[in-house]
């Protein structure tokens, strides 16, 4: 089904400033949903695009300063991002589930009259997208989910960045079978090497079967994006082959090549940004937290063509960075 609104498409889009700032400093916050809606594909069941309710919203982003090159940077910021490859919706979705490793588990809870309860926990995500947990017999959600196996997973993929991609996946908690034990166990451990106690007699593996999984991107700014997809639109979706690499390679290149990262986004964007650190990559692109003139914002960087594999990975990164210096120089 086709998106109601894609960002940035709006005759006069408008963001949020962020209300706990004061106005010496002004923080930009671009909506990180545009990863959710690209012109190639569009959610599944999309159920609301809305404007966030904030009052305190501009029409246009106020960069220090507040002069029409400020204005300026907005329309290559927007010119840039409603044009780059993206991951479809469904297999963005679908890849950070795969890479997280912790959320909110909300159960029903037995104790306090079917009140929901919220508990953090650990998981591993099974090869059809199945989340599993690793849950002692002694903890609450463990007696909640013996009871009803009823339950949602909350994974945020910034935690510290409440406008970026949220996902719930709802589903029903059962005990993993006696022979799928092995396999399980040593894929939990694959995502989780330290956690020793998945051998006590207590603790017990439970695969949460997905029901529907839903997503908010944009909230507290102008542009909200949400929808769902059903538990055979997200099984069906394929895990992103580069996403395994994106720690060790954005670990490397903020650490040795920060200054390479900078002239690369520089050249993509045609924005002058002071810097730019990595935060994750995937076979189309990669993203970046970015600051101009005492604003930060993140920005998505599309690759010239498919990454095939890790070493391809290097091979982009480095023709992006040949085809910038000549520029920079």
């Amino acid at each position: 089904m086709k998106s109601l609104v894609r960002p940035w498409t709006t005759p006069s889009p408008s963001l949020t400033i962020h209300p706990n700032l004061t106005s010496t400093t002004t923080h930009l916050t671009l909506p990180n949903s545009f990863s959710l809606f690209s012109s190639s594909s569009s959610p599944s069941r999309l159920f609301s695009m809305a404007a966030a309710s904030s009052n305190q919203t501009v029409s246009a982003p106020k960069f220090q300063g507040g002069n029409k090159g400020d204005t300026d940077v907005f329309q290559l910021i927007q010119s840039h991002q409603e044009k780059a490859a993206r991951l479809p919706p469904v297999e963005e979705i679908r890849t950070v589930l795969d890479r997280s490793l912790r959320g909110t588990l909300s159960t029903i809870s037995q104790k306090h009259d079917g009140y929901p309860s919220g508990s953090m926990v650990d998981f591993a995500c099974d090869t059809d997208g199945s989340p599993i947990l690793a849950v002692s017999s002694l903890a609450f959600h463990s007696k909640d989910l013996a009871a009803n196996g009823k339950c949602s997973l909350l994974v945020a993929r910034d935690p510290e960045d409440r406008t970026d991609l949220v996902i719930t996946l709802h589903g029903d908690a059962i005990p993993v079978s006696e022979i799928d034990q092995a396999s399980v166990r040593s894929a939990y451990l694959a995502r989780h090497p330290n956690a020793f106690w998945v051998d006590f007699g207590d603790f017990q593996f439970l695969r949460i079967q997905p029901k529907v999984v839903r997503y908010v991107s944009g909230v507290a700014t102008a542009l909200l994006g949400s929808g769902e997809f059903s538990s055979e639109e997200y099984k069906d979706a394929k895990v992103d082959s580069i996403a395994q690499f994106s720690k060790p390679v954005v670990t490397h290149m903020n650490k040795d090549h920060e200054d390479d990262t900078k002239v690369i986004v520089q050249h993509s964007t045609s924005i002058p940004v002071d810097f730019a650190y990595m935060l994750d990559l995937d076979s189309l692109g990669f993203n970046v937290k970015a600051g101009y003139q005492g604003n930060t914002f993140k920005l998505r960087i599309p690759f010239p063509r498919r990454a095939e594999d890790r070493k391809d990975v290097k091979t982009l990164i480095v023709e992006m960075l040949r085809a910038a210096k000549p520029q920079v120089d």
